[in-house]
């Protein structure tokens, strides 16, 4: 009697998971809002199958390469980033899904790219991120709401000394090196909410 109860509510909770991943077209039109605007047509596109999995959802004909909003994570967050900087990025899906903890898929990472094992980008590599708390996809008017975008420029290795930036923002905004001295040394720039 009380697995017939059950199974109601293991059934409902499947539903409920699967209808949290938004179709494929809603995926994509999400995750190109975070490219410039003359690169979203263009874009490679990742997002999530039913089953959470991340996969390929457009082949994209320009340097751009969109992730979607992970639907296992709270708040809403997509991305778009230059193709030079996809090697970096699939290893550490690759170290995440092995279970890796940050720390370690930093120190993974930091010594493959010292090795040569694992490839940077020779220049300036942009990742944008549009993400936000309350942030969410209106496929009425095809607009993400609720969001801001961040920009993150990978320069590898470099420091506050090569470049002349300081190591925190100076003013709201304002542009800084974080990780200096390591493979994803990158410089922030996150513009204030309006």
């Amino acid at each position: 009697m009380k697995l017939l109860f059950l199974i109601p509510i293991f059934i409902f909770s499947l539903l409920s998971c699967q209808a949290q991943i938004p179709d494929k077209e809603g995926q994509i039109a999400a995750a190109v809002q975070a490219a410039p605007p003359e690169k979203q047509e263009g874009a490679t596109v990742y997002g999530f199958d039913e089953e959470g999995n991340k996969v390929l959802l457009r082949e994209g004909t320009n340097e751009q390469i969109c992730i979607a909003d992970d639907p296992n994570k709270e708040g809403f967050s997509v991305a778009c980033y230059h193709k030079d900087l996809h090697p970096f990025m699939k290893r550490g899906d690759e170290l995440r899904a092995e279970g890796k903890r940050p720390d370690a898929i930093f120190e993974i990472r930091e010594e493959e790219a010292k090795s040569g094992k694992l490839k940077m980008p020779d220049n300036p590599t942009t990742l944008h991120v549009l993400s936000g708390k309350e942030g969410k996809y209106n496929p009425e008017t095809g607009k993400v709401e609720n969001a801001n975008l961040r920009y993150v420029v990978y320069i590898p290795f470099a420091t506050a000394e090569s470049t002349g930036l300081p190591i925190r923002p100076l003013v709201p905004g304002g542009a800084w090196i974080m990780d200096p001295g390591t493979h994803r040394a990158h410089i922030m720039i996150t513009p204030p909410n309006d």
